[in-house]
């Protein structure tokens, strides 16, 4: 066996990564046992075929047996699914040539979640992590013709439940979510996904199944378990070498070669190999070959995600026995905590391939309730469209899911770094010694698992578990306070970052988020304030503060979370409701807000600024509250967002330096009110369109202070540009400008926030009669010589429903079908704010959508994601601006 040597130097994370690689071993044989198995309940009164991979809820629906969970209320309706224990049982038949094999083990890729597996009548294991993989040896089980194969799988509300009653010694809190998210208690004391029980942008329901890959696995000589590979930069010489793990299930010790080669950089290497009995992990190193330049892999937007092909071979007495092919990216991250000149603190910025990189991006959740139905064209869709934003990071939320491979996969591809979360958020956890063991193979499973992907950045131990023993949400007394620190210890730095540490030296590990980082451990891994700005990562929610305020968002260094509800369309929400629902106060509208007063709150903040839906019509009316909403949602985020990016080059009293932003959330679980700015199904909301702009690589952001208005210019390019700030002035009621301004040429460094512009609001005006605040609003862009450098941005001087003059602009529209796909012409009477383009039914997307209109004409592109005609957009289209709804 291959062991580390030699005093290599780990970058913070440098990354070689085998995507989807295809392994054979000699002799290896694997029966999928995938397909239809069939599914009863306890009692046996309910009897159906059900798809492997799948879940009980998906084969009742699939069968008839209920309608669509997501409609109406059947997510109480449908309560009693979870609370039944529920059998799987497939009958197949083996090969002479499989039975015959040395070694035979049953694999389950993944199960959800607390089962016991029978073949042939006798019980060869039991789960209860749906994070893990498990495989049973089922050699001397396998009979000549029919294997009959159970899974016989407990209600995880109940199993939940009992394992709570078994914790007698004190409570891990919180015991049950609030009662607005009508959900299930105990969710902590089950490793499942933590959002299945409920959460407040999701239903309640507590899925079982086999939600992954059953098969038989047959060898004689050895079974590759799983292959992944981290290189290391020798800083000293300039050189990159790979690491290569083989975790392999060897019938017997076997003595080698193991040759691996990367054609491309003519590096290649033979290895004597020995390959202990039972399943070991076996490690080379590759040296690259010095004079041959590698190709490295960016983020999106900071260059291209090139590729090379790595292959894996193993002999024994000169037959093949192994065999590998993968693809390799090589790239390097470092997490940057260090003093900064003039503030208090510690910087918290991410380094790709030694280049500082403002992290732009969002959060994501699972897709779907029934991970079964999250299908590839689901995944490529949502993070396309991140990455058709600007996003170059998605943070993977720690109470969903690890996600599928070929969800990083794309990220590899598409260039999204991943912040990965472990599968632990807003509750403490026991640590009692048999889920301390299963969290243990939990996450040295999952590290394996994606430690090769070159997407993946950095990983989390938990979500708010830091903030919450620090704020005390679970009012836990003082005098007990030192049990649950010490719990959050042993779970997440003794085992958690113990773990991954020895697994995977080479990437950065926070234990939670928010934290203090490198502060947070000086201080026991629990800080006085993880939200403290001047380190670490912070989350910040206010509803109640006005949003167009930058002074109500903390200058901090790092913003992981941050975020504001919106609804959905009514097209999205249409299917799942019945025409007694369509009102803002039904019991519907009320039901499906899992955020207390939540659907208040979005009221309120949308009232700061704009006059709310007065229709007389009920349907109107809701369609219009539905519209504000994401008006609302999506100015608010950009507020925001451009705030943090304008603050990345400047430390004003002790704080800034901010480099990332990642909005709370980018896609939906369901169809509902949430923080995302995409719909269940894709549809973006208007936070998105806006996302495409306030994330561009340039882009001129404005705000007032102190009476004065100041534009600043922010770039993420690699090169400097020199440009000017031009500023528009329009009153309300004219489509015209009254005058427009220019600022000298100035230098704009790549990675960096310039001011460009700086005038007081009062001589502004002044200079632009007949202007006053409540009579002219702004827009404003960048240009050098060559002409406009990034999108059009706007700054309202007054709030929408104050404004004199702004008038119903009677747009009309003419959708057209060009070489190029459809383009929609619009033609306005006046000034149009928030002009928002809906096509109902027809999926797809628009080049822009919720745009201020300022002139007389405006041609958008829309993408139909089905075959559609020009007359069917025709009729299908509707144009909302904002003084259509009142």
């Amino acid at each position: 066996m291959m062991t580390l040597s030699g005093d290599y130097v780990f970058c913070s994370l440098c990354v070689v990564f085998f995507a989807g690689y295809s392994a054979k071993t000699e002799g290896q044989q694997t029966l999928s046992l995938n397909g239809k198995w069939r599914l009863s309940n306890s009692n046996g009164s309910l009897s159906l075929p059900a798809l492997v991979p799948g879940c009980v809820h998906s084969a009742l629906q699939q069968q008839g047996y209920i309608q669509d969970p997501y409609f109406r209320f059947n997510d109480v309706s449908y309560r009693w699914i979870a609370l039944d224990n529920w059998t799987y049982t497939t009958t197949f038949t083996v090969s002479t040539q499989i039975r015959s094999k040395k070694k035979v083990h049953l694999v389950f890729d993944g199960v959800d979640t607390v089962a016991s597996a029978w073949l042939n009548g006798v019980i060869v294991g039991k789960t209860d992590n749906m994070f893990r993989r498990y495989d049973f040896p089922v050699k001397d089980l396998l009979e000549d013709g029919e294997n009959v194969l159970k899974v016989h799988f407990m209600s995880p509300v109940l199993y939940a439940s009992e394992r709570r009653k078994a914790h007698s010694t004190y409570t891990v809190p919180p015991e049950c979510p609030p009662d607005v998210q009508k959900g299930e208690c105990h969710v902590n004391f089950i490793r499942k996904e933590q959002s299945s029980f409920s959460w407040d942008w999701g239903p309640s329901f507590p899925t079982m199944g086999l939600w992954k890959e059953v098969y038989l696995e047959a060898f004689d000589v050895l079974q590759l378990i799983q292959v992944s590979c981290v290189p290391l930069y020798n800083v000293s010489l300039s050189v990159w070498d790979v690491q290569v793990e083989l975790l392999v299930d060897a019938v017997q010790a076997i003595t080698g070669n193991v040759a691996i080669f990367i054609p491309e950089l003519l590096a290649g290497q033979d290895f004597q190999a020995e390959f202990a009995q039972g399943t070991t992990k076996n490690t080379f190193i590759l040296h690259v070959n010095t004079t041959n330049q590698v190709k490295l892999w960016w983020p999106s937007g900071h260059g291209d995600q090139p590729s090379y092909r790595l292959t894996v071979t193993g002999f024994q007495d000169g037959f093949l026995i192994l065999s590998v092919e993968s693809k390799v990216y090589f790239r390097t991250v470092e997490l940057i905590q260090e003093p900064i000149v003039g503030s208090p603190g510690l910087s918290f910025y991410f380094r790709i391939n030694g280049k500082p990189v403002f992290l732009k991006g969002s959060n994501w959740i699972p897709a779907h309730s029934f991970q079964d139905q999250v299908t590839p064209a689901v995944l490529r869709n949502l993070l396309q469209s991140a990455v058709d934003a600007n996003m170059n990071v998605l943070r993977v939320w720690g109470g969903g899911v690890y996600e599928q491979d070929l969800f990083y996969d794309i990220c590899d591809e598409m260039g999204v770094m991943v912040w990965q979360d472990f599968m632990f958020a807003c509750a403490m956890y026991p640590t009692e010694d048999d889920f301390i063991r299963t969290v243990r193979e939990e996450v040295v499973q999952q590290v394996q698992r994606l430690k090769s992907h070159p997407s993946v950045a950095v990983w989390s131990g938990n979500n708010e578990n830091e903030a919450a023993l620090a704020d005390n949400w679970f009012n836990i007394p003082a005098s007990q306070r030192p049990k649950y620190l010490k719990d959050y210890v042993t779970l997440y730095v003794d085992t958690i970052k113990g773990i991954v540490q020895q697994e995977d030296p080479s990437r950065p590990f926070l234990v939670s988020s928010p934290t203090n980082g490198v502060k947070s451990e000086e201080e026991g891994w629990v800080a006085t304030n993880p939200y403290d700005p001047h380190y670490g990562d912070t989350h910040f929610y206010s509803y109640v503060s006005d949003c167009w305020d930058w002074r109500t968002f903390p200058r901090t260094r790092f913003a992981s979370e941050y975020g504001f509800q919106s609804w959905p369309s009514f097209s999205t929400l249409k299917p799942v409701s019945v025409s007694e629902d369509w009102s803002f106060s039904s019991d519907f509208s009320s039901h499906r807000q899992h955020h207390d007063n939540g659907n208040n709150q979005m009221l309120l903040q949308a009232a700061l600024h704009f006059h709310l839906p007065n229709s007389t019509d009920p349907l109107k009316r809701f369609t219009h509250t539905l519209y504000l909403t994401q008006v609302m949602q999506a100015q608010c985020v950009k507020s925001q967002s451009e705030f943090y990016r304008r603050s990345q080059s400047e430390v004003i009293e002790g704080k800034g330096h901010t480099m990332g932003a990642l909005y709370w959330q980018l896609n939906d679980i369901w169809q509902g009110p949430s923080w995302s700015s995409i719909e269940f199904g894709g549809k973006w909301k208007m936070l998105h369109y806006f996302a495409q702009d306030f994330f561009a690589d340039v882009l001129p952001v404005s705000f007032e202070d102190d009476g004065a208005l100041f534009i600043y210019a922010v770039s993420d390019l690699s090169h400097s540009l020199n440009v000017r700030a031009v500023v528009s002035v329009y009153l309300w009621s004219k489509l015209d400008p009254v005058c427009t301004l220019m600022s000298e040429l100035l230098l704009v460094p790549g990675g960096g926030a310039v001011p460009m512009f700086k005038q007081t609001v009062v001589s502004l005006l002044a200079g632009c009669e007949p202007c006053t605040r409540l009579t002219c609003l702004l827009t404003f862009h960048l240009e050098d010589d060559s002409g406009q450098q990034g999108p059009t941005n706007h700054h309202f001087l007054c709030s929408p429903k104050d404004a004199r003059g702004l008038t119903r602009p009677n747009i009309t529209a003419e959708v057209q079908e060009g070489q190029l796909g459809f383009t929609v012409t619009l033609h306005s009477a006046s000034v149009a704010p928030f002009v928002w383009l809906d096509m109902g039914d027809v999926p797809g997307r628009f080049s822009s959508n919720g745009f201020l209109m300022v002139s007389r004409n405006r041609t958008v592109t829309f993408t139909a994601w089905r075959p559609v005609s020009a007359t069917e957009l025709s009729r299908s289209l509707t144009v909302t601006s904002l003084t259509d709804v009142y």
